[in-house]
Formats: C-alpha cells, structure tokens, sequence
C-alpha cells in the first residue's frame, strides 16, 4: 500500500493540474468575452445625453413648437444625509403632481381623491427603491421650478439629469401638421406623425456618449481619462406656414363647423407655383402637448390620410382634359344635355334635375350639369380619360412632407357607368392634398408640382427645399381657357350669391353624397369648394372642405361662402390689390 501511494499522489496531482487547465481553459477563452463585459460593467460608467430637439418655425421664423427644458431625478442612497422616509416627505412637498384626466380634474371631489392615490402610490414606489438600491430614479419630467425648489435645500446625494418636453406657443394651431413627439420601445423620444415623424432623424440629432471609469464604490476615478462621443443637436425646419394665415382659417374654419352643424372639416391653402402650404386646417383636432388624452383616430391628418370621392370640383379636371386633347372646343354645344342619360340600368341626371339641350362647355361647368360631363367623357374616350387621371396625379402619393400620406389605388375595371360617373366626381376616391395639387396645374399654367410644408432645414447644413415640378399636364393656353370658364362658374354658377365683388375667382362648388355599405346615403353629403385667386395671376389655391352640414347638403350654400370669406381674408394679408372695379 505504501509502494503506491507516490504512484497514487501523482495520479491524483495530474488530475487536478487537468482540471484547473480546464476551468481555465472555460473561463480564459469560453466564457472570455462575456467576463470582460462584466468587468467593464463594474468599473466602466456610460452616461447618455440626449440632444436637443429641433424647434419647427413658421415662415416668419415664429416657433410653433421648441423645447421646455425638463429634469430627471436620481438618489445615490449612500450620500444622503435625510432619511428615506424624509426624503419622501419632502418630494410630496416640492413635486408638483397634476391630472391630466379632464374628467376628474373639473370635479373637485375626483380631482382631491385621485391627487391622494397618485402621492400614496408615488410615495410607496419611492421608498421601496431607496431602501432596496443604491442608485435610485425618483421623478421625471420635472420643470425648472420644481429643480430650484429641490436645489434650495442644499440636499446631498441627489442629482439632476436635462431632457425636454415639446412646448407649443399657439397650443393645439396646427396640431395634424406637427405631429408630437412620444416613446419609441426602448423609451427614447421619438416622432410621430406630421412634420416631427416625418423628419424625426432630422430633428432628434445625435446623442453623446461618455464613458468613465470607477472605483469598487462606484465613484469616478479622477486619474484616469473618459471616453466621449459627441453628438449633435437636432436640426430646425423652417415652414411655408405662415402664422396668421393658419390662425385665421382654424377660426373660420371652426365658426363653419359650428354654423352649418358639419361633422368635421378641412382647409388646405397652397402657393400654385411652388406648392409651398401656406396654411392646412382639419377639425376635430387634439392637443399635441397632451395628445395621449385624446382618441388615436385624430392623430391622422385627413388631408392626407383619408379619401373622399371629390363630387362636382372634379369637372374642371375633366374638361382640362378633353380641351387640351382639343376633343372639346369651347364653342362646342353639348347633343345629350336635353335629358337624362341612361347607362344600362342606371339613370344619369343633373342635381337640379333641370335640362337644357345645346350647353356649351362653360355652362356645362357653370350649372354643374353631370349630363353635359358624360358628354364630355365621351369625346374624350375612355383611354385618355385614364391616361389624364394618372396626369394629374391620382391614384398616386403626392410625396408632401408629411406622415401617413395615402393614395387610393385606381380602379383595374372600368364599366361603362364608372367611366361616366366619374366625370362628375363620384365612384373615384381620392385625398384633399391631390385635388388641391391638381386644380393648381390649372392656376399655375399647366404644371403639377409636388406640395411642400417645409421651405428650410436649418443646421450646420441649412438646405433649401426647391420647388419641383413632377410633369407638365396641360398647356398654358389650355389653362387660361379653364380658369376663364372657372371664373364664369365662381361668378354665375349656384354659389354666384357669395362671390367676391373686389376680386377675380376662379373655382368650382361640389356636392358629392357618401357612399356607405355599398350605396349612397340619401342625405349626407361632403361640400366642398375649390378655386384659386386673383384668377390672372393666382396667390394661392385653396379647398374648403365640409362633411355631413347639418344647414343644408350643397357646397353652394356652405363651402362656397366659407371658401370666399376666408379667400378675401388671405387677399387682403397677402396686400393683394382689388382686380375688379368696384360700384
């Protein structure tokens, strides 16, 4: 027994030598990379700085949405000289708890009981975290009031991290143009919708980092050097809003809800030659600032987010069509105007249900005849009928800047009925920025441009935005041939009764009846108006859109009036002199 226990030990020692080779072996090269994180993670420190938010300005360089300066706050329990349960007392004092709820915060009861919940459950959370870890958040979203409040007390182990909250000046003006700012998965600001999701990478900027190295207490080693990488603040865009013009159709606009008891409504006012959008208005509308408290459907712009079938202003479209295709010449009379038309088993008839044979193209688009408008599909021939709906721009995306832009795909099929009802603006589905960009081919000689909302980017790299045309539709002498019977329309047509008596008009009333499960609802209906001003030399091009008046169902009696009340607003601001005599 004794002779083997040397032979015995050796066994024993080679062993155990393999063994720790082993574990070596596991730890040095297995588990390597995952060891080191962990080192780094115990004396390594990474601090991560937001940057700031670009402010969006209006075209006068007024900010219609910046930056309020915001704090989070943060405890390393180790240097505290209160006690948990003092520091707690003291937050309750100096943080100012509020309710967003509308509901409970007009009631004075809800709002008392709801303040003592939300305090108890903070106070709660707080003091759990204080007496469980080391480095404990305590609060958010903290104003600078709150922050000097805190700083007075000469409190030690407490520190203050800066972030911001979206401010918007003109509270909720324009609210579906911005957008609002919320969280993305992982907490970090993020954009959505309008301008701030659409150019949230411009923006947000790039965020610093900092890494610094620790002691085994967690403290910064002052020896030793950091790391940084720094980032950049978020560019500014700068927009062709302009201010007034915007605060001044969102008044009108929200009086023509009120007074013709419409559902919703929409304006959208655009430059013709640069497709800059000076204003754009929808209603019902939210708070960005507090956009949470409202339903998710009004986040959407309607102008670009929801279709419409267009009713009677798609006419002008239409007859653009077939006079540059000079299939239609002004002084053609129309052979089917003295009746109804029957399409199969459909029956085409005019709104008034009044009939005059021999319209001419201008009376045509002056009384709104849908008759005269089958007529003029039918010179114009299925073909190119929708080889000038592509023309125009349907059934395909503006591009404007914008989030949640939409387009309708055109029909594949065409009957015979399709062809003919969508010559008066029914059965065909599109959005309120497509008609606007196509009547403004017809105010700006013939081009169809792509709208813009934002002129600048401004940064280290300020970029302009250039206007850009897209194609040329029709040509200029088959404009001015459209726009002088569009002025005919404005100033002899239903809505003659509301005309402007200082300024040329150019436009065209529609009334189109809203289809539901598969037919049309006898009695609700989408007035609209639209046109552009002074007819010779436009400024703009506006679309004043109303769903389901309550007053009466015709754009004639409820969009036209507003269109017009709104047009010699813009007129006069834009110091555009009268282009009529007047008596």
């Amino acid at each position: 027994m004794l002779k083997n226990r040397p032979r015995f030990l050796a066994r024993f020692f080679i062993v155990l030598i393999l063994l720790i080779v082993v574990r070596l072996f596991y730890w040095q090269v297995i588990k390597s990379k995952e060891l080191h994180t962990l080192a780094q993670s115990q004396h390594l420190s990474q601090t991560t700085v937001t940057p700031n938010r670009g402010k969006i300005l209006t075209s006068d360089n007024f900010p219609l949405v910046f930056n309020e300066p915001r704090y989070r706050l943060f405890a390393y329990v180790p240097n505290l000289n209160l006690s948990p349960q003092k520091l707690v007392d003291l937050l309750l004092q100096r943080l100012d708890f509020q309710i967003d709820d509308p509901v409970v915060a007009t009631d004075p009861a809800k709002l008392k009981t709801t303040l003592e919940r939300t305090k108890e459950i903070f106070a709660t959370k707080v003091l759990q975290r204080l007496t469980t870890k080391k480095w404990v958040p305590l609060a958010r979203d903290l104003s600078l009031q709150e922050k000097e409040a805190l700083q007075t007390d000469n409190l030690k182990g407490l520190s203050f991290q800066e972030t911001f909250k979206r401010y918007y000046p003109e509270a909720s003006m324009a609210a579906h143009l911005l957008g609002f700012v919320g969280k993305d998965k992982l907490g970090h600001p993020k954009g959505f919708y309008g301008l701030e999701g659409y150019y949230d990478r411009e923006l947000r900027g790039t965020e610093s980092i900092i890494q610094q190295e620790n002691d085994a207490l967690g403290n910064p080693l002052l020896t030793t050097s950091f790391h940084s990488v720094l980032g950049k603040d978020g560019r500014d865009l700068k927009l062709y809003l302009d201010r007034s013009l915007q605060f001044q159709v969102e008044q009108a606009l929200r009086q023509g809800l009120k007074l013709y008891g419409a559902k919703s409504g929409e304006v959208v006012v655009m430059d013709p030659y640069t497709g800059g959008i000076l204003a754009m208005a929808s209603l019902p509308s939210y708070d960005p600032a507090k956009y949470w408290l409202y339903d998710t459907s009004l986040y959407k712009n309607p102008v670009i987010a929801n279709t419409y079938e267009p009713g009677s202003t798609f006419k002008v479209l239409v007859m653009a069509a077939a006079l540059q295709e000079k299939v239609v010449k002004p002084e053609d009379h129309c052979d089917i105007c003295g009746a109804p038309v029957k399409i199969g088993k459909y029956t085409i008839r005019t709104w008034d249900n009044k009939y005059q044979a021999g319209r001419t193209p201008e009376e045509i688009l002056v009384h709104s005849d849908n008759v005269g408008m089958v007529w003029v599909q039918r010179r114009l021939g299925d073909d190119k009928f929708l080889e000038y709906l592509h023309k125009f721009g349907f059934g395909q995306k503006t591009n404007i800047d914008l989030q949640e832009e939409i387009a309708a795909p055109l029909k594949k099929h065409w009957s015979e009925i399709d062809y003919a009802t969508a010559a008066f603006g029914q059965g065909i589905a599109v959005t309120s920025i497509q008609m606007v960009r196509a009547v403004a081919a017809i105010a700006n000689g013939g081009n169809l441009v792509e709208p813009h909302v934002v002129h600048q980017v401004i940064g280290q790299d300020t970029q302009t935005i250039k206007p850009k045309v897209v194609r040329r539709v029709i040509d200029p002498e088959t404009a001015k041939t459209l726009t002088q019977m569009m002025v005919a329309s404005a100033e002899h047509g239903e809505a003659k009764w509301t005309a402007l008596k200082e300024y040329q008009v150019a436009g065209k009333t529609g009334t189109a009846q809203i289809p539901v499960a598969g037919h049309y609802d006898p009695e609700k209906t989408i007035a609209s108006f639209i046109g552009f001003a002074p007819a010779d030399h436009p400024r703009f091009v506006m679309l004043v859109k109303l769903r389901e008046p309550q007053t009466s169902p015709w754009g004639s009696e409820t969009a036209a009036p507003l269109w017009f009340h709104l047009a010699k607003k813009i007129l006069i601001h834009l110091n555009v002199p009268p282009s009529l005599p007047t008596h």
